[in-house]
């Protein structure tokens, strides 16, 4: 058995790489073709390519495929670029614009890889006869004591990417390796420099590659011109305190930039996108006891029964998990969560991704949540 798992020699072992021309990545691709696997390195273009080079520090286009190339050809191993820009605007972007059109605060980088990466580069791999796909993040895969694959945290808490994992499925898992989930970065720049890889001290590229220095409301604006309609900020009691040039510019638990004079510290509580509103309150107006998700994405063997389950749940990638009770909700792939203790600023939009310890159980989108008296519809 081999260190992928598989009961053969590495040199018949076909493995496809993501390569984004970062350095996690293409330290996957040393290691792997040290190893002595048959490594193939896949970059995807993900956007304009002419737009992208005037850029530095994003992923998927222009200098980082330039680099993923020089990293194959240092490497001695095949490496081959594909077009998915018209995926990635359809299934990322698209869907990116639409969410905050609907006052919610996406996270693209998940839909990416439930779509984009963990669905059609997969695909492509398996169609280069690989035996699995390699990735540069940072979780780890293990068996069970059944067999079957489970995803958990990395090692590093500083690095863990399994928040943004939490859409993968327990058949892509079974395809999937992630060599660097037992490493911590400063190892992994060293086996770089190892290497003799010009990307050892490359920076680390933004979360949101195609969101020029963060500016979401400019992006939106361009998908959707009509994000940027005008409307009231109005105070939970009621009040009419101003106005807005777009509830774009606005995520539920932001304090800073709302544009509002006042005695007291305001929070955006809600976003009330049909009608253009945004709804302000003190901070204890954010406190929310119970959360609702939907696209239940469930990897654990033993269903999830009406009796519920014991997790923990992260509610937004930065913040630590807390401990809740999980059940199933009225319909398909819908569960309610009930929080141990108040949480603040949970966004329609986020994610409610679940584990228990370091093991990844799933997780879904949040549509809504509830404070201690009346619900909040998103």
């Amino acid at each position: 058995m081999n260190s992928l798992g598989f009961d053969k020699p590495e040199s018949a072992t076909r493995v496809v790489v993501a390569m984004s021309g970062g350095v996690d990545s293409s330290v996957v691709a040393g290691l792997l073709r040290r190893q002595g696997y048959d490594v193939v390195g896949i970059t995807l273009q993900l956007y304009d390519h002419a737009e992208a080079i005037r850029r530095k520090g994003a992923c998927c286009a222009g200098q980082d495929i330039h680099d993923a190339r020089n990293v194959a050809a240092r490497l001695d191993m095949p490496h081959y670029v594909l077009d998915y820009e018209s995926r990635f605007r359809d299934a990322v972007m698209e869907d990116f614009a639409d969410s905050y059109m609907r006052g919610e605060t996406p996270i693209p980088c998940i839909r990416c890889n439930q779509t984009v990466k963990f669905r059609d580069l997969l695909a492509a791999a398996r169609d280069l006869d690989a035996d699995c796909l390699a990735t540069g993040h940072y979780v780890r895969r293990a068996l069970g004591p059944d067999g079957d694959a489970q995803l958990l945290r990395g090692l590093d808490p500083r690095r863990d990417q399994s928040y943004f994992l939490y859409t993968t499925t327990r058949e892509q898992l079974d395809y999937l390796r992630f060599p660097l989930g037992d490493l911590e970065k400063p190892v992994v720049r060293a086996l770089a420099a190892e290497f003799g890889l010009d990307v050892a001290e490359k920076p680390d590229s933004q979360d949101i590659c195609f969101v020029p220095n963060g500016d979401y409301a400019s992006v939106v604006t361009r998908l959707r011109p009509e994000a940027a309609e005008p409307g009231e900020i109005v105070h939970s009691d009621g009040r009419v305190l101003g106005r807005h040039q777009g509830v774009i510019h606005y995520t539920v638990g932001q304090r800073k930039g709302i544009g509002i004079a006042a005695a007291e510290p305001l929070y955006v509580i809600r976003i009330d996108a049909r009608a253009r509103r945004v709804i302000v309150g003190p901070r204890e107006a954010l406190a929310r006891v119970s959360v609702y998700l939907k696209e239940l994405n469930w990897l654990d063997a033993a269903p999830l029964g009406p009796e519920g389950r014991a997790v923990s749940v992260k509610l937004r990638s930065a913040q630590p998990a807390v401990e809740a009770m999980l059940y199933p909700g009225p319909q398909a792939g819908e569960a309610r969560l009930d929080l141990l203790r108040p949480e603040y600023g949970v966004a329609p939009g986020q994610a409610g991704v679940l584990y228990e310890a370091d093991r990844l159980l799933g997780g879904g989108w949040i549509t809504r949540s509830q404070d201690a008296q009346a619900e909040v519809a998103a």
